[in-house]
């Protein structure tokens, strides 16, 4: 197989890692602007103050705009598990959508590919557990929405990239709503963190990545069958990762 082809537009924006800060966090975005060149203009533009490591097209042309190695500025505010810096921590993916602002619509087969391509890439370079890979929006639910509601995670996880419930893989509704108290605990545990923003908010993150036919709707039972779901993959998952560590 053909390595994947990747053009270079060095952007000015980054900065060296913190010593110690290993990379394993994976963060997808959408670029959520009117076209692929003002996205790429952006991220490339010194005064804008804003990078990511990479930008892949509706076409699937991926562009590396930061070397994997450097500090991308492409996070902001957040969180994810006891994570708060997450660009020290993270490989940032910008994928071309106008966004909910500018049109939002789905992602091209082609533009998925690269996308999948890429991150299994990345996942080869660096120690990342699957619970990892995350949307901007479950790092900052309080204020993101992408790559949103339309991005097929679930193809995603089927090529090896992230986590998908094993159970409820239709919309599944049904049983009496939620509780908060029940709800909450498990946000936490997958990620999620409720000190900076509230359990609606992190709710609407977790429907958008992982229950998208339940967006807006009310927790329910799928809803914590998917949580708990993707809790016990992530703990199998960090085990056999520890287990590997120890035999090295």
């Amino acid at each position: 197989m053909n390595p994947m082809p990747i053009h270079d537009r060095p952007s000015p924006n980054h900065g060296p890692r913190p010593d110690g800060a290993a990379v394993d966090i994976l963060v997808l975005h959408y670029t959520g602007m009117v076209s692929a060149q003002a996205a790429l203009d952006r991220l490339c533009d010194e005064a804008a103050q804003v990078s990511a490591h990479y930008l892949v097209e509706e076409d699937g042309t991926v562009w590396r705009l930061v070397a994997e190695d450097r500090r991308a500025w492409h996070a902001g505010r957040g969180a994810w598990g006891h994570v708060r810096d997450v660009n020290s921590r993270s490989i940032g993916v910008e994928i071309v959508n106008p966004g909910h602002e500018f049109g939002y619509r789905p992602f091209p087969a082609a533009q998925m590919r690269a996308v999948t391509d890429l991150c299994r890439d990345i996942l080869g370079r660096w120690p990342i557990p699957p619970g990892n890979v995350i949307a901007h929006s479950d790092m900052a639910p309080d204020r993101k929405r992408d790559p949103g509601e339309l991005f097929d995670w679930q193809a995603l996880a089927r090529a090896g990239v992230g986590l998908w419930p094993r159970t409820g893989d239709g919309a599944h509704f049904g049983g009496p709503p939620a509780v908060e108290t029940v709800v909450a605990p498990l946000l936490s545990r997958l990620g999620y963190d409720l000190d900076g923003v509230g359990v609606a908010q992190a709710l609407t993150a977790f429907q958008r990545h992982w229950h998208p036919d339940a967006l807006g709707k009310p927790a329910d039972t799928e809803t914590i069958r998917r949580l708990n779901d993707l809790i016990a993959q992530t703990d199998v998952a960090n085990s056999t990762a520890g287990l590997a560590g120890s035999r090295e």
